[in-house]
């Protein structure tokens, strides 16, 4: 069993990283931090030209017929660059929806706009702080007209539709497809830690929509795809604080000596190496997971999940420490990865939620 990238998917990484370094540098970053826009526009079109919204999706839905694991790499990649697209949004939220249960006619008509950029779609999931169970959902569907209210919504101030969970017909939870562009539906952005991925409250009344299917396993799948997608994307900057707070701490020179050769510095920079190690192993084995369909997928995606979410809140905390007190200013780029890890760790339900799908993964299989 074999858990490392090919050597073409390893060139896929060093093409990106390329690109981003000089398209998505931390003054873009700030840009969009700094301003309403939202996203940048350009490196938007970027990320289309290179291919990497069409990457997994079939070439017959206007895609290059990669595979999950080319996402992998894309997303990590964009994670290393705090890259302020709705990337995630559209492509691994979005996207792996209709992959996993469109029909044929939703499949030819979302998936080429999706692939190609012309539409940005997003998944309309969170009803607020603590959001209930999926069998306890305020946002409802009846007689294929959607009413409710879902906040908050990653990217939903410039989607052009979502993928909405909601309470069916049948009282079944299911995933549904709505055009936010239409007639009932009402956006109001929501003020958030970090800027360039914005959040919004998104108000439905009668809205007509497209029915994906009902029954909780299909949102469990699609939760577990992003969920490792996700991963990817946390452990790219959890492994650029890293190095960020590695290079500062050869650099900063303190009764003339690098800070770095401190113990309690030193001690800083092995526990994040640690972090990082370990969600980059978890992270690996949730995509062979993913690309294999394996049975194991539950638990890898939740199990890199967790670590994911962890590794990146500590080595973006203690890249911010490793600076001293410069570390907590606006002009050092420390705080831009805090947010960022923030933002990622609630998008598809935060830790707690991951833990105890992990417990509940782990149970099922010491009970076989």
């Amino acid at each position: 069993m074999n858990f490392e990238f090919s050597e073409e998917q390893k060139m896929l990484r060093e093409q990106a990283r390329g690109y981003l370094a000089e398209h998505s540098a931390i003054p873009v970053v700030r840009k969009i931090l700094e301003s309403d826009l939202g996203f940048d526009s350009d490196l938007w079109k970027g990320t289309i030209e290179m291919g990497w919204t069409a990457a997994a999706i079939p070439e017959v839905y206007g895609g290059l017929g990669l595979s999950e694991l080319e996402l992998c790499v894309i997303a990590e990649e964009l994670g290393r660059a705090l890259a302020p697209v709705p990337f995630g949004s559209s492509i691994y939220l979005a996207s792996q929806a209709l992959l996993l249960a469109g029909s044929e006619d939703q499949k030819m008509h979302w998936l080429p706009k999706l692939a190609s950029g012309e539409v940005i779609g997003t998944l309309a999931m969170a009803e607020g702080a603590g959001s209930p169970a999926l069998d306890l959902l305020d946002t409802r569907v009846r007689n294929g007209k959607l009413n409710g209210i879902k906040t908050p919504v990653m990217d939903a101030v410039h989607a052009d539709m979502a993928i909405v969970i909601a309470l069916g017909d049948s009282g079944e939870p299911g995933l549904y497809i709505a055009d936010l562009t239409g007639d009932g539906v009402q956006r109001k952005h929501l003020s958030s830690l970090d800027e360039s991925r914005p959040q919004a409250a998104i108000t439905f009344s009668d809205v007509k929509v497209e029915s994906l299917g009902e029954g909780k396993k299909q949102i469990h799948d699609l939760l577990n795809r992003a969920a490792v997608l996700f991963s990817f994307e946390q452990l790219g900057g959890a492994q650029r604080a890293l190095e960020i707070a590695l290079e500062y701490a050869k650099d900063r020179f303190a009764f003339g000596r690098q800070i770095g050769s401190f113990q309690a510095v030193k001690h800083k920079l092995a526990d994040m190496f640690a972090s990082v190690e370990i969600c980059k192993a978890n992270c690996y084995y949730a995509a062979w997971a993913l690309s294999t369909n394996s049975d194991d997928l539950p638990l890898a995606a939740a199990t890199a999940r967790v670590s994911a979410i962890q590794a990146y809140y500590h080595a973006s905390k203690e890249n911010i420490q490793v600076h001293g007190g410069s570390g907590f200013t606006w002009e050092v780029d420390a705080h831009l990865f805090y947010r960022r890890a923030k933002i990622l760790s609630l998008v598809i339900g935060g830790e707690q939620r991951w833990k105890e799908l992990v417990m509940s993964e782990l149970d099922q299989v010491l009970s076989e």
